[in-house]
């Protein structure tokens, strides 16, 4: 069944801010070339600037559908130029996108910002997956599962959160009424692009399962969703039910238009969408049972297969063949990782500290990695919570908020970016030792993604989850990934077991946790726990009250809409 050495595939990963394009030989994975666009538009947080630049309210992300087909239309021509190879040797492309990412279109695809009359009206948009306004609603769907007793909430750790397909479509109906009714699909972007591509709408089965609450075949009822609100009694049905496409498999053939955007032959094979996550546990050929694979950015998503079915608390999902088809899929996640990281070097370290990394030749965050590597664990005297874009894994609750306890006046910039780099492996334990007490085992912790590169970073992880480390080959998971699913669907191997064993990798082991330093942080993260649950499961509601006043204050002065009452915590819900 293998194609002959000179085949390749295509794997397009879409990202926060940019789309990649990566040329993969079929016979063994390797990488020849790629390319990256940056989307013109980024993420319009605070302004639509694809509009008429007003101002959006707090917790708003959005993006601009055009930018994705500018990827097309860009990074895999200039990727294929650059591996020099013959555009008719490609046999099939993949992509894979941040999830949960919504775009609300027409009957044949059209994204509603796209027409001239709803080009002002921010909920036109994409919702990107980061966009956390619809925490409101996604209040009232878990109070409302819960006091309904509905089954599959528990799926979901007990928790739907505020960025998933339900919330943001409620939220949408809420706040703009006119635009739903116009909407005639509800589409995940990684769904949205395949549409490009091929010029057919498949619904794939990873995001419907994790993101759009779809469970031994169904959705929530008519009736659960007229509970919410009478007018959202049909929006399975009238806006989000659709073919469902498993993944690995054929979407359809390269039309013509995206032939001509592309470059490649018409008529390749296109696979099923993915998401970014999901599609890299083959390409770090971790597929086995057991292996948690986190692909730490701007965020990070944990993602692994398990034998048995099981109810995680605070996992963001489980579905049968979510990631590969025989074995159940578990996703959990952490909303920022790369994010607080970025934040603190943008914001909080003075002008000296810039000149003393430029005169080394080294970037801010290498230079605060390097004095922050001298100090012994616990130096700092600090612990800080990972929760700047809110909890996404156990609690749910995206209304938290960062911290940092123990600051002196002797604190030093080293000392709180330690500090987080530490919270967030501290907030991968947490979600590990969910897994592990719900009966589901995690024997080994693989890392893709760009913030491997910092070793500072990785060994913390290992001595804090006190697991042997492993790390992808490639540099570019998610594109690999999504080549390796376009490799299966063009029928070049069997399934993706087979295609991963021969086109993915992973160095096993590459950090061991070492015992002492073990030790030490078994005793700091007896201090994170205890501020995990006194700020995150109700003890002090701190947090949301200030989110609430900050909410409140900021309408005042902008007119924008006043603030939601804080959400319901774990507790008040599974009362």
């Amino acid at each position: 069944m293998a194609e002959p050495a000179e085949s390749y595939v295509i794997g397009v990963d879409y990202g926060t801010l940019s789309g990649r394009a990566v040329v993969v030989r079929v016979a063994d994975g390797a990488e020849l070339a790629s390319a990256v666009h940056p989307y013109a538009h980024a993420v319009m947080s605070q302004t639509l600037t694809a509009g008429d630049h007003q101002a959006l309210p707090p917790e708003w992300a959005l993006q601009n559908p055009g930018d994705y087909v500018d990827v097309l239309r860009h990074a895999i021509p200039e990727a294929l130029r650059a591996a020099g190879i013959d555009p008719a040797h490609v046999i099939g492309v993949g992509t894979d996108f941040t999830a949960c990412t919504m775009v609300p279109t027409t009957a044949d695809g059209t994204p509603l910002c796209d027409l001239p009359e709803y080009a002002a009206r921010p909920h036109a948009y994409v919702k990107l997956w980061r966009h956390h306004a619809a925490q409101g609603q996604a209040d009232r769907i878990n109070e409302l599962a819960h006091s309904r007793r509905e089954p599959w909430v528990a799926r979901y750790g007990g928790l739907i959160s505020s960025e998933w397909e339900f919330a943001k479509g409620l939220q949408l109906l809420e706040e703009d009424p006119e635009l739903y009714g116009v909407m005639r699909h509800w589409v995940e972007a990684a769904d949205w692009i395949v549409w490009q591509l091929t010029g057919t709408y498949v619904r794939n089965a990873c995001t419907a399962g994790y993101k759009g609450i779809l469970q031994d075949g169904a959705y929530p009822s008519p009736e659960f969703c007229a509970a919410l609100n009478p007018e959202f009694e049909t929006f399975v049905a009238d806006k989000l039910a659709h073919p469902i496409g498993q993944l690995a498999a054929p979407a359809g053939t390269l039309s013509a238009e995206a032939a001509a955007w592309t470059g490649l032959p018409e008529g390749i094979t296109v696979a099923v969408g993915n998401v970014d996550a999901h599609v890299t546990v083959p390409a770090a050929n971790a597929v086995q049972p057991g292996s948690l694979v986190a692909i730490m950015g701007t965020s990070t998503c944990h993602v692994m297969n398990g034998e048995i079915l099981a109810e995680v608390p605070g996992m963001c999902g489980v579905v049968d063949g979510g990631i590969t088809s025989g074995l159940w899929g578990y996703e959990a996640g952490q909303s920022g990782v790369g994010d607080i990281f970025g934040w603190f070097v943008d914001t909080s370290v003075p002008p000296e500290y810039a000149v003393a990394a430029a005169e080394r030749g080294l970037g801010l965050h290498e230079y605060l990695t390097t004095l922050a590597s001298e100090q012994a664990i616990g130096e700092h005297g600090l612990i800080a919570l990972d929760w700047h874009s809110g909890n996404r894994s156990v609690l749910v609750d995206h209304d938290l908020s960062g911290l940092i306890i123990g600051q002196t006046l002797a604190t030093k910039p080293e000392d709180q970016y330690r500090a987080l780099l530490e919270a967030t492996a501290f907030g991968t334990r947490r979600i590990i030792e969910e897994f592990r007490a719900s009966g589901v085992p995690v024997r080994e912790f693989v890392v893709a993604g760009g913030l491997l590169k910092n070793a500072l970073l990785m060994q913390i992880y290992a001595d804090v989850t006190g697991l042997p480390l492993s790390t992808i080959t490639s540099e570019q998971g998610p594109a690999l990934g999504s080549a390796i699913h376009a490799a299966v669907a063009a029928g070049a191997y069997p399934d993706i077991v087979a295609a991963s064993a021969a086109m993915g990798g992973r160095t096993v082991g590459a950090y061991q946790p070492i015992p002492e330093n073990v030790a030490r942080y078994d005793a700091l993260y007896a201090e994170y726990l205890t501020l995990h649950d006194y700020f995150g499961r109700g003890g002090n509601e701190v947090m949301h009250r200030l989110k609430a006043l900050r909410a409140e204050a900021r309408a005042s002065r902008t007119g924008a809409a006043p603030a939601r009452p804080a959400p319901a915590t774990q507790e008040a819900i599974h009362a």
